[in-house]
């Protein structure tokens, strides 16, 4: 067992340091189930962004993780990144905030990510951190700031990283742009923290990409899908080139996951991918 995990380890720590020397155009992935990773892999894609209440399962018992942990080691990419974190009714703002349930959940979740490879997860969880009427902004930034803090300190010991990622105010009303994500990251100034930018949200919220800018060490991970409808790059023909040049200019070294509604994704796919990366061709 022991092997296995030091062989995971060593896979892992030679796919990132290969994902930090390539481009932006090699750091592309997808939210989706590990089953689809050779589909991904064909396509021109480096890993696969899962869902960590699926995958992870951290209201779960080890013993009913094992299955999935076994899916990750003959998984045809890596899986690098994760997201859909807490769960709607464990909330993370308001009067009903457990702290200590939360942070059961989370080092559960961080620790599971370590043993399956996965590097960045991301805190988006609209309904969970939505800001509850009546309720303090101030407290509820503070609560968040918090159990932000302490994910990271957690997190840091398993060399995972934890990203905020924007909302759209129609999916919550509570960090909605990635400035606001960047000055939550700021104030804990953690290293295990960051800011996610997904410019699907960027565009629904009319912000520019100079916020990439601004985000700077903070921004870790990045999502895309077209404005409209969501639909994947390349569907409707969106022009992402301002927001690659402003990765180009900020120096982004993170990665790039397709978050989007497919019509068919095994299909579009391929094409999805390579729209993106001559887009990102054009910026840098």
């Amino acid at each position: 067992m022991k092997t296995r995990f030091v062989i995971l380890f060593i896979t892992l720590f030679c796919f990132v340091s290969f994902l930090q020397a390539q481009s932006l155009a090699d750091r592309i992935g997808v939210c989706t189930s590990v089953n689809k990773a050779l589909l991904l892999k064909q396509a021109g894609c480096s890993y696969v962004e899962i869902g960590i209440r699926s995958f992870l399962m951290p209201d779960q018992p080890d013993s009913a993780f094992a299955a999935n942990l076994q899916v990750a080691k003959e998984a045809e990419l890596p899986l690098y990144s994760g997201n859909s974190f807490f769960p709607g009714d464990l909330r993370l703002t308001g009067p009903d905030v457990c702290l200590d349930e939360i942070l059961k959940y989370g080092k559960v979740a961080i620790r599971r990510a370590h043993e399956v490879g996965v590097k960045i997860l991301v805190l988006g969880s609209g309904n969970a951190r939505n800001i509850p009427d009546g309720f303090s902004r101030e407290e509820a930034t503070g609560q968040f700031t918090t159990l932000c803090r302490k994910l990271a300190e957690y997190a840091a010991g398993y060399d995972v990283y934890v990203v905020i990622e924007p909302l759209q105010s129609s999916e919550t009303n509570f960090i909605n742009t990635v400035r606001q994500g960047t000055e939550i990251a700021k104030a804990v100034d953690h290293p295990n923290l960051g800011v996610l930018a997904d410019f699907f949200h960027m565009l629904r919220e009319n912000e520019d990409a100079g916020a990439l800018i601004d985000a700077g060490k903070w921004l870790k991970h990045c999502h895309i899908a077209e404005n409209e409808i969501r639909s994947a790059p390349g569907v409707k023909g969106d022009d992402f080139t301002p927001f690659f040049k402003a990765l180009h200019q900020a120096g982004y070294a993170g990665a790039l996951s397709i978050e989007c509604k497919w019509d068919n994704m095994d299909n579009q796919l391929a094409t999805s991918v390579a729209a993106i990366k001559e887009q990102i061709r054009k910026s840098y």
